[in-house]
């Protein structure tokens, strides 16, 4: 099984299609998607079985726990001279093609990020120990959050921006430095610091390696007053792929299950409406 999170693999061919211009090439953009998808599928299916594309929706689940969850991103948005609404209307389309013409799970479920769809996945098919028979499970995302599902022993990850392999000697340890440390890029502060220090623009109160070195074996009742212990329950909300709602995890899991596969015959109908001369001879390899 590849886990795909097609929300970076859709930003990252962006980033590469604007690099000399701030204007979206929608034909040209679709094309790199899906050629990505299509190498990486080619590349990896023969050790772990077939795509699995992991999808964001809107309105997360873990902003309803934590309104700051994020929001520095659209005031970055704003201050952009790309036009953002237009980015999002294309790239929701091409996801939406994605689900009406090829061969692979397409999984979005509401309220949920890509993350919580790997995560629940990982969960329900990954195995402590290794054994023969046992279905190799590979994560294609750069995110440092699923560094902590390398608990598993067919869990593997590899980045489709960096092309590295992620590996983590000690996912338990990973994980409780990531929920002190929080995530800047996320909005989520580090547990010593408030709950709107990062979108108010204000310095996060340091913590040391030492200490941070001491604290990673111990279990958080052993070192926190009252206030690191409540921000540290925080973060552990928002990182810990542990802690994905149970509602959210069935309706990924009843997704998954009951999803209709569409069949292969309608790929060569739409490579030629969307004029995909250079993909429609590669084909075979969607």
């Amino acid at each position: 099984m590849i886990l795909l999170d097609l929300n970076q693999v859709m930003i990252a061919n962006l980033m590469m299609q604007i690099r000399n211009s701030s204007e979206v090439e929608e034909d040209m953009l679709r094309h790199m998607i899906l050629n990505s998808l299509r190498l990486y599928r080619t590349k990896f299916a023969k050790d772990y079985g077939d795509l699995v594309i992991c999808c964001d929706d809107k309105n997360y689940w873990r902003k309803q726990i934590f309104p700051y969850y994020k929001a520095h991103r659209r005031a970055d948005r704003e201050k952009s001279p790309l036009d953002w609404n237009n980015i999002f209307t294309i790239l929701n389309r091409i996801r939406d093609e994605l689900k009406e013409t090829f061969p692979w799970r397409v999984l979005q479920v509401e309220t949920a990020e890509a993350d919580d769809i790997i995560g629940t996945l990982c969960h329900r098919f990954g195995k402590i120990l290794k054994a023969d028979g046992v279905e190799n499970i590979l994560i294609l995302s750069g995110d440092k959050d699923f560094g902590q599902l390398q608990k598993y022993a067919n869990v593997e990850q590899f980045s489709p921006v960096t092309k590295k392999w992620i590996r983590i000697n000690n996912p338990e340890a990973f994980l409780r430095e990531h929920i002190m440390k929080g995530d800047r890029g996320d909005g989520i502060p580090n547990f010593l610091s408030g709950d709107n220090c990062i979108v108010a623009g204000q310095r996060q109160k340091p913590l040391m390696s030492k200490k941070l070195d001491t604290w990673i074996s111990l279990d958080p009742l052993d070192f926190c007053n009252e206030m690191m212990l409540r921000n540290y329950k925080r973060n552990e909300a928002l990182v810990n792929l542990d802690m994905i709602p149970s509602e959210i995890q069935e309706q990924i899991n009843n997704q998954y299950d009951n999803y209709q596969i569409p069949d292969r015959k309608g790929l060569l109908n739409y490579f030629i409406k969307k004029r995909l001369k250079h993909l429609m001879e590669h084909i075979g390899e969607f």
